[in-house]
């Protein structure tokens, strides 16, 4: 599998019932598990004071992550991603860590 650096902005549409979105952020939380428990999603970050997240995915291929895992998210509609591919460096520290 290949690994991914992803930005997601979250945009609610205005006008949206406050109960909507908060059975989408609910759902949120347990595709997110479920991506975890699959290794699709393996880290997740949020700036701080920033209502964005930062994370790294992996997946066969940018369009399959595109459409089988960041497509699967229930506020997928309201998000955009930035996806930015990226491999190993040969200085990475966590390089030998994660080898061994």
């Amino acid at each position: 599998m290949q690994e991914f650096l992803v930005e997601l902005t979250t945009t609610v549409p205005e006008g949206t019932d406050p109960a909507e979105v908060d059975r989408r952020r609910a759902a949120e939380a347990v595709r997110a598990a479920e991506l975890a428990a699959t290794g699709h999603l393996v880290r997740l970050w949020r700036p701080v004071g920033e209502l964005r997240s930062i994370g790294l995915w992996r997946a066969d291929d940018e369009a399959d992550l595109r459409e089988n895992v960041l497509g699967t998210l229930p506020l997928a509609p309201w998000m955009t991603p930035v996806v930015t591919a990226v491999q190993s460096h040969p200085n990475d520290p966590g390089r030998n860590a994660a080898a061994g």
